[in-house]
């Protein structure tokens, strides 16, 4: 068994097409086709279900997928480690975020390439969280940023980063004359605001929505979106209180008209790590981010520049 009939396999299930996936992989589609019929023979199973085209993969093929994207990414891992002990960390690290870490992302990608000038990374930050960790399973990522979910740590390593906190941004004429000099403001006050939130789908909006059911409260808000820019656009607009983890402050301008406030009464906190396989041949650059974030104290960072916010 070879490498290129894995590859090429794997691009057969991904396209579901023996034409396409040979122009993926530069062959003709007659060697493609009989590189992967040789596979088949060698492993003395059926892969792929054909009729004219391609109908899907076997029960077989299910499972080698799964198997042979592993093992081109432990080879390619191995390879990596190999050109590290010869001159540094390299490669292209494949970085997944959650939406709404897309700030903080920038901060440990700014300690990872300063710390290995010779990598590269390419950046993933509108999946789902659930959608992270399958992907990190299937060796589609080499580390993401995401929320600890605890029944999906295994096989996973975690590096925690900083505890997610919420806070609402509000034009400050629409809240509470008692809060004029606040820096917080309860769940239960803030759900009288005219809100405009996250997508229920969401995790973030989630979490939300939990906090707002722990008091007895269930929110409706007339304007939704998956992106937290609109969300800040809409408060900026004066009409409208948004909720935002507290990590996109740092980066959001605060004006006279704008208030920024903590979330209490329950405060509530979500843990925000690095993750990482901790099964199979990690590769090494994934190894190297991880150890990067490791040093970052991303609590401590947030705590002092968002006094001045929450603290008017």
């Amino acid at each position: 068994m070879l490498f290129r009939q894995l590859e090429y396999f794997i691009s057969v299930a991904e396209e579901r097409h023996f034409g396409r996936a040979a122009q993926k992989c530069h062959v003709s589609q007659p060697t493609l086709s009989a590189s992967i019929a040789k596979l088949e023979r060698e492993l003395d199973v059926k892969l792929i279900e054909r009729g004219h085209s391609f109908v899907g993969l076997t029960p077989e093929g299910e499972r080698l997928l799964t198997w042979a994207k592993q093992m081109l990414r432990e080879h390619a891992a191995l390879k990596a480690e190999f050109s590290a002990m010869r001159s540094g960390i390299a490669g292209t690290l494949r970085l997944g975020t959650i939406p709404t870490a897309s700030t903080t992302s920038s901060l440990v990608l700014s300690a990872f390439c300063s710390q290995h000038p010779m990598a590269k990374v390419r950046v993933r930050s509108q999946l789902a969280t659930s959608e992270l960790y399958q992907s990190l399973n299937d060796f589609e990522l080499d580390a993401a940023i995401l929320p600890v979910m605890q029944d999906k740590t295994q096989g996973l390593d975690f590096t925690p980063l900083y505890e997610e906190r919420y806070a609402i941004i509000s034009p400050a004429a629409l809240l509470p004359t008692t809060s004029a000099t606040a820096s917080t403001l309860r769940w239960a006050d803030a759900a009288r605001l005219p809100l405009a939130l996250l997508t229920n789908d969401m995790r973030v909006r989630q979490i939300i929505d939990a906090a707002f059911a722990g008091v007895g409260i269930t929110v409706s808000p007339k304007v939704e979106t998956d992106s937290v820019s609109t969300l800040l656009a809409q408060a900026a607009s004066g009409d409208r209180a948004c909720i935002v983890p507290h990590n996109w402050l740092w980066t959001t301008l605060i004006n006279a008209e704008l208030r920024a406030l903590e979330l209490v009464d329950p405060v509530v906190k979500t843990p925000i790590a690095v993750a990482t396989k901790s099964s199979g041949h990690v590769p090494a650059i994934a190894q190297a981010f991880a150890e990067s974030a490791k040093h970052l104290a991303l609590d401590d960072f947030f705590a002092k520049r968002l006094g001045n916010v929450f603290n008017p």
